[in-house]
Order: C-alpha cells, then sequence, then structure tokens
C-alpha cells in the first residue's frame, strides 16, 4: 500500500453516505472515503451475510463489533472477534466473509 499526496484530515463517520451492497445472503453496508488509491471503509454486515464473490483485493480489516468468518481459498476459515485484525495482499489468497449474527469492520484497502 503507497499513501501519497494525502494531508492530515479526520473522518466523522456518521457523516458519510451509507451505501447498500447485497451479499449472496444478507446485506453490507459501507460508508466510504477515498484518498488517491487508498479506499478507508467502514462496514456493517448484516446477520447471516455471506459475500457474494471471493475477494483477490489486499485489505487490512479490524473487527469492531461481531464475529467475522473470512473463509480462505486454501480451505481454512479464519475466525475474528472484536480487535482481531487480518492483512492479506493483493492477489495473496482468494478469500470471503460471513457473519452469523453481523458484524462492525474497519478496512483499508
Amino acid at each position: 500500500m503507497l499513501m501519497f499526496d494525502i494531508p492530515f484530515g479526520t473522518t466523522d463517520w456518521s457523516d458519510v453516505e451509507r451505501t447498500e451492497h447485497a451479499g449472496e445472503t444478507g446485506k453490507a453496508f459501507w460508508r466510504t472515503r477515498n484518498f488517491n488509491n487508498i479506499r478507508v471503509r467502514m462496514v456493517e454486515y448484516t446477520p447471516g451475510y455471506l459475500a457474494d464473490h471471493w475477494c483477490q483485493k489486499g485489505h487490512v480489516l479490524l473487527v469492531l463489533e461481531g464475529e467475522l468468518h473470512t473463509e480462505l481459498a486454501d480451505g481454512r476459515t479464519v475466525v475474528l472477534k472484536p480487535g482481531q485484525s487480518y492483512q492479506v495482499a493483493d492477489g495473496d489468497l482468494a478469500h470471503r466473509s460471513f457473519t452469523k449474527d453481523g458484524a462492525k469492520l474497519f478496512i483499508v484497502d
């Protein structure tokens, strides 16, 4: 991740537009800010959310609330709880998310 030409700033996430994204099941609600080539998001998954695709994009992801299950293309599943995070590079390992009871995340990609 190369960060450049981003002046110091703050974000009040409650002021950022909320967009809806359907999963295979459930929904994701994103609040997104873009800073040149960096996307920063607050994401909320509804209970029963399952991503509708296998993602190849790199992320740094922090679980703020709930429990997130991340299925990896190599067959592993990682379970994250509040205060836990993962990081993966672009194209490194396909992954997709699931949550039984819902989750709130902070993601940088």
